[in-house]
């Protein structure tokens, strides 16, 4: 049985491992703490897609994009920004009658010009250069759940370049927690298993 560590909100499970609340009850959310939230990625493909996935996640839970990303995967042809480039009004109208991902079709008009953009990025240094440039010099150490924000000077930042680039459904907020998911910034309560786990930042004690 878990019990709430009420230092921080933190939920302990059998195994000892502190994490937050959103991460300790489903299965699926918790593999998905334990082994990559928050691990950096850096690589244009892996990069790309989690823009896609933060953009389609917007306005709703983490958890339905997340048992939804193997069939997102299989209509976003791996989410290679090179194939997703070519899709045309015909693999739009594909994607709105596929139940499987989330038939939004402004959101699937994004991903594909998003998947243009990164194209266009390579003539500037490619795509994970230009987020990682908006890496903060400092990270958030929150104690407890309430103290980690929403956005930050460098989400609004990131957000902005990315727009101008033809980037879309990229704003302040979903940016941010890109750059959660991604380890540009640490987010992990300090009393998580996971915090400094990425190479990053580094840990509470250090």
């Amino acid at each position: 049985m878990a019990f709430i560590a009420t230092d921080s909100g933190a939920v302990v499970g059998e195994d000892g491992l502190a994490r937050p609340l959103w991460a300790s009850v489903d299965p699926l959310l918790r593999e998905y703490y334990d082994t990559e939230w928050g691990l950096p990625v850096t690589d244009e493909h892996g990069l790309y897609e989690r823009i896609c996935l933060e953009g389609f996640q917007a306005g709703l839970s983490w958890a339905t994009i997340l048992r939804k990303r193997p069939a997102f995967r299989a209509a976003f042809a791996g989410f290679n920004p090179d194939a997703v480039a070519l899709f045309t009004d015909n693999d739009v109208e594909r994607l709105m009658q596929d139940p499987g991902i989330v038939r939004n079709r402004l959101k699937v008009r994004s991903a594909i010009t998003n998947a243009r953009a990164t194209l266009a990025l390579r003539q500037e240094g490619g795509l994970v250069e230009f987020v990682w440039q908006f890496k903060p010099a400092a990270t958030p150490s929150p104690a407890v759940h309430s103290d980690i924000p929403t956005q930050s000077p460098e989400s609004a930042a990131l957000s902005k370049a990315l727009r101008k680039k033809g980037f879309s459904f990229v704003g302040p907020t979903t940016m941010f927690a890109l750059m959660e998911a991604i380890g540009m910034v640490d987010t992990h309560l300090l009393d998580s298993h996971r915090r400094g786990s990425s190479g990053v930042w580094p840990g509470p004690s250090a």
